[in-house]
């Protein structure tokens, strides 16, 4: 085993600045080689998500201690910045996760030792109220305790700058830098949480940012009439899946008209330990059985899930024989791109100038609606920090106005209160697109059948393979490194027209993507996970039934999954 390993695990084992619990956990794995390895083998590096990791004793894990350091290493880019930013303050949010309240007061402890205010949260709030709250207060920076949709033993530091978005690739990088320089923890400055009140270094937020933030998701709103006209008829039942929503969703969409909300009890509790699904993840239809259950019994028109963190939102809608079925993040994201222009277009609020943005992972089916309707579409790369860095852009040149950003994972933002990806709004939008539908005789299902029948069957499909520690690491990297190298020129018998990699695709940040393209609107993409130690591999593909295209998306996975096989 490397020296270094070996010494930073003999260090925290025996310095008498790690707790009594942290030590006794790493005496338990003494002489385990591989346990030690993976947990003590890297420090937590920024990815899309920030800061994310299992939970446990080490460098390469979430607990207290690589929490001060990074709080110290955010703390001296801030204070890099000059008085001025230092005066401007950190805002605080985190999710029901196990330690987040912990990590939260550790966080803000050090800060308020480096002399930088902070303002956190009276209790557990959704990520996108905290990109709101940020921009609100004028603050320099923000934290989400969170790792959003993972497992339970997972927990997570994201970091936002002055504009509301995560932070990106370079501020990132810098941020790490700073992290990086700190060195010896028992260094890190740090300020009771009492002393800190005392000080004025610490405010807590409370119903009055709630109220702005819901006052806020609410103006997005198209159909007030569509909502009022429905509100006797229309059940909508909800699931916060034990997160964050639980205190948001229902109410912005009772205040927005709907009379009949029905949210799933059991699941609105919040619970670290998500402990009646297998995973709190809106994506898969799994999380929703109680759910479905609830919607059988009440026959309600729409289900709703949020993930915990509240940032990604899922839905289930009837198909013709009255089943339920998950809506994919890019067709409900296809749904939202036509509910919006359309409206807009007859309300006669649609700027010439629009824009939408996506990631090029998302579907081109948006696309083509948007250009439809005569609106511009810009591709990021993966993480809706790239998607508010572009409404950054926009505002400062004012060139075009930005409506509403999205990804396939479930994720979007319409309007630019809020500079991440935002589950109640969405959840609003849906349910009233929903409902709008309803008064034309229509469902959700409905709907995007018409714009399969109008634009094409598009479809997608993603396939993650999970490489666990130091070995799974290196193993993504040669499958990478050997795609660039050794690229295939077809998959089964379709031809691959071009290659974009995004280690140096012009007008894109350096990224560790392969796309491999059979046409503009069909493609294969392949990217490590930012979040989770996964190869993931991405699929789109057109054509004139769900049926067939469906198996020509497999049979491309199927092909990658060999050649990676052979690798």
């Amino acid at each position: 085993m490397d020296k270094n390993i070996i010494e930073k695990y003999e260090k925290w084992k025996n310095d008498p600045y790690f707790d009594k619990k942290t030590q006794e956990e790493l005496i338990a794995i003494d002489g385990n080689e591989k346990e030690i390895e993976d947990r003590f083998f890297q420090d937590l590096a920024f990815g899309t998500g920030g800061l994310r990791g299992v939970i446990g004793a080490g460098t390469n894990r979430m607990n207290i201690y690589t929490i001060r350091k990074a709080a110290q290493g955010l703390a001296d880019y801030i204070k890099s910045h000059g008085d001025t930013a230092a005066a401007r303050g950190v805002v605080i949010a985190h999710d029901c996760r196990h330690f987040s309240r912990e990590f939260t007061l550790e966080a803000a402890s050090v800060l308020a030792g480096n002399h930088i205010k902070t303002y956190i949260f009276d209790d557990l709030r959704p990520t996108p109220e905290l990109s709101f709250a940020l921009r609100e207060l004028e603050a320099i920076a923000g934290i989400v305790v969170t790792a959003s949709h993972n497992p339970p033993e997972y927990n997570g530091f994201k970091v936002y700058w002055e504009d509301g978005a995560q932070v990106a690739t370079e501020t990132a990088e810098a941020i790490m830098e700073s992290i990086n320089q700190v060195e010896e923890m028992s260094q890190i400055k740090q300020m009771p949480q009492k002393e800190a009140i005392e000080k004025e270094l610490q405010e807590i937020l409370g119903k009055e940012m709630d109220k702005k933030y819901m006052d806020a998701v609410l103006g997005q709103s198209l159909r007030k009439d569509g909502i009022q006209r429905m509100a006797d008829g229309f059940k909508v039942v909800y699931t916060p899946l034990h997160g964050t929503g639980t205190y948001l969703v229902p109410e912005v969409l009772r205040r927005a008209g709907f009379k009949q909300v029905i949210t799933e009890p059991k699941q609105s509790v919040p619970d670290p330990d998500f402990s009646t699904v297998k995973s709190p993840n809106p994506e898969e239809k799994e999380a929703f059985t109680l759910a479905i259950q609830l919607a059988e019994k009440e026959k309600a028109d729409l289900i709703i899930g949020t993930d915990p963190d509240g940032d990604r939102v899922g839905a289930l809608v009837k198909d013709h024989e009255g089943n339920y079925q998950v809506l994919t993040g890019n067709q409900t994201g296809a749904l939202l791109v036509e509910y919006i222009l359309r409206s807009r277009q007859e309300l006669e609020s649609l700027p010439s100038n629009s824009l939408i943005v996506k990631t090029i992972v998302t579907s081109e089916m948006g696309t083509k609606i948007a250009e439809n309707y005569g609106v511009d579409v810009e591709n990021t790369l993966t993480g809706f920090k790239y998607i508010g860095d572009r409404i950054k852009y926009y505002e400062e040149k004012g060139s075009k106005t930005f409506l509403m950003g999205w990804e396939e994972s479930y994720g979007y933002l319409v309007g630019t209160y809020a500079r991440d990806k935002d589950a109640i709004v969405a959840a609003l939008l849906i349910a009233e697109m929903a409902a709008v539908y309803a008064l034309e005789g229509k469902t959700l299902y409905d709907a995007l059948l018409q714009l399969y029948q109008e634009y094409g069957t598009y479809r997608e499909t993603l396939k993650s393979i999970t490489l666990k520690g130091k070995d799974g690491m290196e193993r993504i990297t040669t499958i990478m490194n050997h795609l660039r190298s050794e690229a295939p020129n077809h998959l089964g018998k379709d031809s691959i027209e071009t290659i974009e990699d995004y280690k140096k695709m012009p007008g894109f940040p350096s990224s560790n993507v392969i796309k491999l393209m059979m046409n503009r609107e069909e493609w294969v993409c392949l990217r490590p996970s930012g979040t989770e130690p996964k190869l993931k591999i991405y699929a789109a593909a057109k054509g004139v039934s769900i049926q067939k295209t469906d198996e020509k998306l497999q049979q491309w996975v199927e092909e990658i999954e060999k050649m990676i096989a052979r690798i």
